[in-house]
């Protein structure tokens, strides 16, 4: 690595660089223990809005990685801080599950099927007929239109599921209004990450698994970056890309030695 800035601070995408599922990456919990034993301040950071942070803990503890539940930072986390920035104490109609109402619901917010401020897409297993044509008649009386990520589709046992992304896009083909997205790669949810550690760009490295979602935010928030090729993007098509990692690694666990040679000074 080029740039020998001291690290003081890691974000770290879950899913592809952690772990598949609910199965654990080579290297991941020793990683996570690096930072702990370095006293290194770290957020996990998906862009999954299902879940809470307590419910990721806990899966996460199911694949032996023990992450406590205030460094984990969801796309629902940032979505309720974007909401609570923008306007306080407002409504909101909500397709999405727990991870998203809960934060919500935590900022101040209440629910509303009448006349909302906002329309709020999350992730959701169970997307109903009834609550898309709500969300769409509500965009169209002016509810304005907001996404916790925009991500097409996401991984199950099965195959592909449609995500978010897709969703927004059958709302916007019948309303003709763009959701604001707040996941990554909008660099919004780095530098709300980056507040909640109360850490610098300048010192800070992201460490994710897409080019397209993890490298572009992080690059655009400031921050240095390092691709692991144990998720999404695979080696042959890095270069496909018109930006790059700052470093390109096999997996995490080539990540762990990183964390005592950058670490500042005394």
């Amino acid at each position: 690595m080029t740039n020998t800035r001291p690290v003081e601070c890691w974000l770290i995408d879950m899913d592809g660089v952690l772990v598949h599922e609910e199965d654990p990456l080579p290297g991941a919990a020793e990683f996570i223990d690096t930072l702990k034993r370095h006293d290194r301040p770290f957020l996990v950071l998906t862009n999954n809005s299902i879940f809470t942070p307590r419910d990721l803990r806990a899966r996460l503890q199911r694949a032996d990685i023990d992450v406590p539940e205030s460094a984990i930072w969801t796309s629902a986390l940032a979505t309720a801080q974007f909401l609570d920035d923008q306007r306080p104490g407002g409504t909101a109609y909500v397709v999405g599950e727990a991870g998203l109402t809960t934060a919500l619901h935590e900022i101040g917010y209440t629910m509303n099927d009448r006349d909302p401020d906002y329309v709020v897409l999350g992730e959701t297993r169970t997307y109903s007929f009834e609550a898309i044509t709500r969300a769409i008649r509500l965009i169209d009386g002016g509810a304005r239109f907001i996404a916790t990520n925009p991500d097409p589709s996401g991984p199950s046992v099965h195959g592909k599921l449609p995500a978010t992304g897709s969703v927004a896009a059958l709302i916007s083909t019948a309303t003709n209004r763009q959701p604001y997205y707040i996941g990554k790669p909008n660099s919004l949810m780095m530098r709300f990450a980056l507040n909640e550690l109360q850490a610098h760009s300048e010192t800070t490295m992201m460490v994710g698994d897409r080019m397209d979602t993890d490298v572009v935010a992080g690059l655009e928030a400031g921050l240095r970056t390092i691709l692991v090729l144990s998720g999404s993007t695979s080696a042959d098509r890095v270069d496909d890309f018109p930006y790059r990692a700052t470093e390109v690694l096999d997996s995490i666990e080539d990540v762990i030695a990183m964390v005592a040679e950058l670490a500042p000074e005394g």
